[in-house]
């Protein structure tokens, strides 16, 4: 059983790809012919260069068009240069794809008269071949067609090859494939797809994604095949346009990680079967975000303090060695580094001001490291001053720092042990901030897919349906993601266009960033009236969303005269209600947001998010 990725699934030339695949810890490759036909060398050439790589080329794909043609002598002389082909490669397995055209009124006898002369010709070069059934075949479509193909064929070295786009993306479920004998399938690759009940054929450019990424039951899937007895490879398949990365090392990598975290939860529950890859530990379970950290120069510093005090927050504690400071209300906190050296000093040379590190209570750290770094995750560490706690630490996807705090060790006394208290400090009266509520990262749209992959394979979080947000100068994808009780939800917002407002945050950085901290309140009104007394600036609602609300809702006039006078938005989905409270951008257009939830609304306010933007984008022109 090994681990495999298509060369058709990654960018670049051949050696690059090839590279990209090792580098990312496949052992396998799947050779798509026109990747070899474009490359400048021999077949030898690219066997040399996978063994150096510690890759074996696993299969030879496609091969299409052999059974029911004209002129088959034809079709079996350009069989029999294949195998010569991959007797050069060093690889035993063609994948055999079914026929798209055909002469007419070729009967299914026939179709397996073919397959097994050319089964013959196979066995005598000790080759395999993998039929695969494809929905826009002429004849051979679905799984059961094959099945019974393999059948009529009837010879050890001719078996299945199986796509689980194709299988499950037609609104097919994995018990169907129940029945199959493993050992009669050669060959499986994984691929995602949005869960529609449409005719596929029109989906594959589209929908060919990472496992995880889109809604098929893929977890099942491999269950069903490995309770058959299947043990040949799992390899990732054919990534459409809407999966791809940004680069041929992204792509490997998050293909790495969709593949072996797939594995591991669906054999996780099987007795009897082993991950070809080290065990992982389970997926973390978090239990909120202990800290957001700010990298900072001496003038955004006072920028940001001005506002976060403005909320209500107050100067607690400042780090012993260092130019970092704690600000805290409920249990929130929030570090402010405007140190010379250190990871926060080189983010802020990269990205300007900025959330440069972000803290998450987990129930072990350390074996959060050990599942993130054995999914490829780099992992974080800094030279460790006197006085100071060694916290585990990975590399987020765009070069941000995620730590991990628990409280199986002093790692949640970091607050006691690092920093002392301020002695002299404004006795300001909190606003009612509890909690963080959300946190939304914005990266390039082309990005969001990785972020993604990265939250929901190291975390224990699930996402939800990606919205469209329209804002003034373009489109908006906002993916949410969030851990079972809510301790930590995400929204990772891609970017499409130059000139929106979450582009605009993009256009002075380097990889993606946090553009906005929701801060969680019992009573939004009573937290609105304190903030009135601190000259917190409110991002300006207009006239006409307010006569827009009451209508839309048939809400009293007096409470959206209150939302009014306090600049507050408000959603309603049944019973459950929503209000927000945005602060005007800084730093290029980062911004906070305070919210209130009721009757356990679960959402973002989408509804509100095109009028926010629209808002947002005129207070940043005026600025």
């Amino acid at each position: 059983m090994t681990l495999c990725m298509a060369t058709t699934s990654v960018p670049g030339d051949l050696p690059d790809k090839l590279r990209a695949i090792a580098s990312a810890g496949f052992k396998s490759a799947e050779l798509h012919e026109p990747d070899f036909t474009g490359f400048y060398g021999s077949a030898s050439d690219i066997r040399a260069m996978a063994q150096e790589l510690g890759l074996e080329i696993g299969l030879l794909q496609p091969f299409r068009n052999l059974e029911g043609q004209e002129n088959q002598a034809a079709e079996f002389d350009r069989l029999e240069a294949k195998f010569d082909l991959m007797g050069a490669l060093g690889t035993d397995l063609l994948l055999v794809g079914s026929a798209r055209v055909m002469k007419d009124g070729v009967e299914f006898s026939r179709i397996a008269d073919d397959l097994a002369r050319a089964a013959e010709l196979a066995a005598n070069r000790d080759i395999r071949l993998a039929y695969l059934a494809l929905p826009w075949a002429q004849r051979i479509t679905h799984d059961s067609d094959a099945r019974k193909i393999v059948d009529a064929v009837g010879q050890s070295n001719f078996g299945l090859a199986l796509n689980s786009y194709f299988s499950l993306a037609g609104g097919r479920r994995p018990a169907d494939l129940r029945d199959l004998d493993g050992g009669k399938i050669f060959h499986v690759q994984l691929s995602d797809a949005p869960r529609l009940d449409t005719d596929i054929r029109m989906l594959k450019r589209q929908f060919g994604m990472l496992p995880g990424l889109g809604r098929l039951n893929l977890n099942g899937f491999v269950k069903v095949l490995a309770r058959a007895g299947y043990q040949e490879a799992w390899s990732i398949a054919r990534v459409g346009e809407q999966g791809q990365a940004t680069s041929a090392e992204q792509l490997t990598r998050d293909g790495y990680r969709a593949l072996v975290s797939l594995l591991d939860e669906a054999f996780g529950s099987e007795p009897g079967i082993s991950l070809p890859a080290p065990g992982l530990p389970a997926r973390s379970r978090v239990r909120g975000i202990e800290f957001i950290e700010f990298a900072v120069d001496e003038t955004t510093h006072k920028q940001l303090v001005a506002v976060l005090v403005s909320m209500c927050f107050r100067m607690e504690r400042r780090h012993i060695a260092k130019s970092v400071e704690l600000l805290r209300q409920g249990a929130i906190n929030i570090v402010v580094n405007s140190d010379e050296s250190g990871y926060a000093r080189s983010a802020f040379a990269n990205h300007g001001p900025c959330v440069c590190d972000m803290g998450i209570r987990v129930d072990d750290s350390k074996l959060a490291v050990e599942r993130a770094t054995a999914l490829g995750t780099e992992l974080y560490s800094q030279p460790v001053g006197t006085g100071e706690l060694d916290i585990p630490a990975i590399r987020g996807v765009g070069g941000s720092v995620v730590h991990f705090i628990d409280e199986r060790s002093n790692l949640h006394r970091v607050w006691d042990i690092e920093f002392e208290p301020v002695q002299k400090t404004a006795a300001i009266p909190p606003a009612g901030l509890r909690r963080i509520d959300h946190v939304a990262q914005t990266m390039a749209d082309d990005e969001m897919r990785s972020w993604l992959l990265y939250y929901a394979t190291t975390f224990d979080m699930r996402k939800s349906e990606i919205v469209s947000v329209a804002d003034p100068s373009g489109i908006i994808h906002s993916q949410p993601v969030e851990s079972p009780e809510g301790e930590l939800r995400l929204n990772l917002n891609g970017a499409v266009g130059q000139k929106t407002f979450a582009a605009t945050f993009l256009a002075d950085r380097i990889g993606a960033g946090v553009q906005h901290i929701a801060f969680l309140t019992d009573d939004i009104f009573e937290t609105s009236a304190t903030l009135d007394g601190q000259d917190f600036a409110r991002l300006e609602v207009s006239e006409n969303y307010y006569e827009d609300l009451r209508v839309r809702y048939a809400l009293d006039p007096e409470l959206v005269d209150r939302m009014r006078a306090g600049n507050i938005l408000y959603e309603r989905l049944g019973d459950a209600e929503y209000f927000q409270i945005y602060s005007r951008p800084i730093f290029n257009g980062f911004f906070f947001e305070i919210v209130e939830r009721r009757a356990g609304y679960q959402g973002y306010g989408a509804t509100n998010a095109s009028m926010r933007l629209a808002a947002q984008l005129k207070c940043q022109r005026k600025a």
